[in-house]
């Protein structure tokens, strides 16, 4: 079972990989080009385009934003069928290598918004830089567990059935304090 999951993973992330070098070359920037503009090393950057490397969700918030785009999008664009139902086995679901987070894209294609579902594991943090909110709107939803969600300087406690709309852009960071998994929606309009 788990070499099943793993090819899967590689499989997406390789899609992914590929997605990422294709919006690259449609902008016509160069590695270093979109180094620059992400705040990625031309080298990881490199390793991920070729599917040797699984970036992070930091990584990947950083080339996502950079192409004016959501982590949901870029996943979901190396990923999702366009059609009405999306199956939850057709969903994508990328895992974090460094932190264990999961992260299931649950809408189909083309309408406004994103949704996708979060898997945050006990005692994980993960950061998000600012250049993955801009120009998006936003909400947290916490269906299960606890949350705490950093946004610039203010800190949100939240819990089961909490929702929150995210403010101006800003760095923020996901956490769970807590012994229990944490799971949250994500909505972003496109």
């Amino acid at each position: 079972m788990s070499d099943k999951k793993s090819t899967k993973e590689d499989d997406l992330n390789a899609r992914i990989g590929k997605k990422v070098k294709a919006e690259r070359e449609k902008r016509s920037w160069s590695l270093t080009e979109l180094a620059e503009q992400s705040g990625v090393s031309r080298a990881m950057i490199h390793k991920i385009e070729r599917g040797e490397s699984s970036p992070t969700a930091t990584l990947l918030a950083r080339l996502a934003g950079s192409f004016d785009m959501s982590m949901s999008q870029l996943i979901a664009l190396s990923e999702v069928q366009t059609g009405t139902l999306l199956k939850q086995h057709q969903q994508p679901v990328w895992q974090d290598p460094e932190t264990g987070y999961i992260r299931r894209h649950v809408s189909p294609g083309q309408i406004p918004l994103d949704l996708v579902s979060i898997e945050l594991p006990p005692g994980v943090s993960v950061p998000m830089p600012v250049i993955s909110y801009v120009s998006r709107r936003q909400l947290i939803w916490v269906l299960e567990g606890e949350l705490c969600f950093q946004e610039g300087d203010k800190i949100f406690e939240m819990q089961t059935g909490d929702c929150l709309e995210l403010g101006d852009p800003a760095d923020c960071i996901f956490r769970n304090d807590s012994e229990q998994r944490c799971r949250y929606a994500v909505i972003v309009l496109k």
